[in-house]
C-alpha cells in the first residue's frame, strides 16, 4: 500500500512539474534578458525560451554540428547557469585519467559542461555492459557525485 502512495505521489509531482514551466515566444522575454543572451551567444540558432520559477532559460544550439546548450538567465540579465553539451575528447586529461583508473574498461558519454557562477564541473555517465554510473567531476578529476544508473 505503502509503495502504491509513493508511486501515485511521483507521478504526480511529474506531471504537475510541466505545469510550471512556461513555453514563451523571445517577443516575451524581457529585453535585458533577451541583450544578456545575445552577448554571450551571438551564434545561437534554434532558441526555444522558457520561463521556469522566475528564471528565463534557453536551450540552443551553436557550431556547424549542433551542440547543444542551456543557459539559465535571471530577470535582471544576470546568467546563472549554462550547460553544454561535449564530446569525450572535450574532457579535461585529469577527468579521463581519474576514469580510467577508478572505471577501468568503462566507456565515457553523455558528457556535458556546467558553468555556474565562476565554478565548472562535467557530468558524465561510464558504461560497462548493463552496469552505467551518472557522475559529476570538478576540473581536478575529482569526483563529486556518483549515482548508479
Amino acid at each position: 500500500m505503502e509503495r502504491k502512495m509513493i508511486l501515485s505521489a511521483c507521478i504526480l509531482a511529474l506531471t504537475t512539474m510541466g505545469a510550471f514551466a512556461q513555453d514563451m515566444l523571445q517577443s516575451q522575454v524581457p529585453a535585458v534578458v533577451v541583450n544578456s543572451f545575445q552577448q554571450k551567444f551571438p551564434k545561437a540558432k534554434g532558441v526555444d525560451w522558457e520561463l521556469k520559477g522566475g528564471i528565463y532559460e534557453a536551450e540552443f544550439e551553436t557550431g556547424l554540428f549542433g551542440t547543444d546548450h542551456e543557459v539559465w538567465i535571471q530577470s535582471n540579465g544576470r546568467i546563472v547557469r549554462h550547460k553544454e553539451e561535449l564530446t569525450k575528447n572535450d574532457l579535461p586529461k585529469m577527468i579521463t585519467a581519474k576514469v580510467k583508473k577508478d572505471f577501468p574498461g568503462y566507456r565515457i558519454t553523455d558528457v556535458k559542461k556546467i558553468t555556474e557562477e565562476q565554478k565548472i564541473t562535467y557530468a558524465f555517465e561510464v558504461k560497462s555492459g548493463s552496469d552505467e554510473w551518472k557522475l559529476v567531476s570538478d576540473t581536478q578529476g575529482n569526483i563529486l557525485t556518483k549515482v548508479r544508473d
